[in-house]
């Protein structure tokens, strides 16, 4: 059970709409390695994972991006508020638009609909938490992108603390790996996995 907190986790007003900004931070909403592709991942991933001390940072750390996928969702709906035909057309955001107005809809930059695809779960400890380590540098390169591109100080703020959350997230999961790994290494689990150590069923 969560308790929801209703307020965002970092302070978001953006004054000037733009809409090219959107539709490029929109990636970080329904792209390959967007906040809705972690927070499921990760909340899926719990379920396997036979440590509880792993599951516990799984759910902490698929929680805060559900409080991710707000932020980015908030910061699309500033810069999207209270366009004119004009703007949208100067901005290339016609397509998206037709589509979806200026709903939050999430979508890659590239115009790709979010897809399951891009939730990593093996259920296999080792498998999970390197594709999370993974997971987490590539959302923070993609907030490195967006850095390059975006000089509006509104927007940049609570990109650069989104970016800072990837980092802390990488982090916690390299502890959850060696956790992982310890607990392992006391079965010899990686190096031999019983399950497999057995006779192979006569040739008939």
């Amino acid at each position: 059970m969560w308790i929801y907190e209703k307020k965002l986790q970092y302070p978001i007003k953006i004054e000037r709409p733009d809409p090219l900004y959107a539709g490029i931070i929109i990636s970080q909403l329904g792209g390959p390695d967007g906040e809705l592709g972690a927070s499921t991942r990760y909340l899926s991933q719990r379920y396997s994972m036979p440590y509880q001390e792993v599951v516990g940072i799984l759910t902490d750390v698929g929680t805060e991006e559900l409080a991710h996928v707000e932020m980015i969702s908030t910061i699309l709906h500033q810069l999207t508020r209270s366009l004119t035909s004009e703007q949208i057309r100067e901005a290339g955001f016609d397509k998206y638009f037709v589509d979806h107005t200026v709903g939050v809809y999430p979508q890659a930059a590239s115009g790709v609909p979010f897809d399951a695809k891009y939730i990593g779960v093996k259920g296999d400890v080792l498998a999970d938490l390197t594709e999370d380590l993974a997971a987490e540098q590539k959302a923070r390169v993609t907030y490195d992108n967006l850095l390059r591109l975006i000089d509006d100080p509104d927007v940049r703020e609570p990109l650069k603390f989104l970016r800072e959350r990837e980092i802390v997230h990488f982090q916690r999961f390299g502890d959850a790996l060696r956790t992982a790994q310890d607990r392992m290494n006391e079965k010899n689990f990686y190096a031999c996995n019983p399950a497999f150590d057995k006779p192979a069923p006569e040739a008939r």
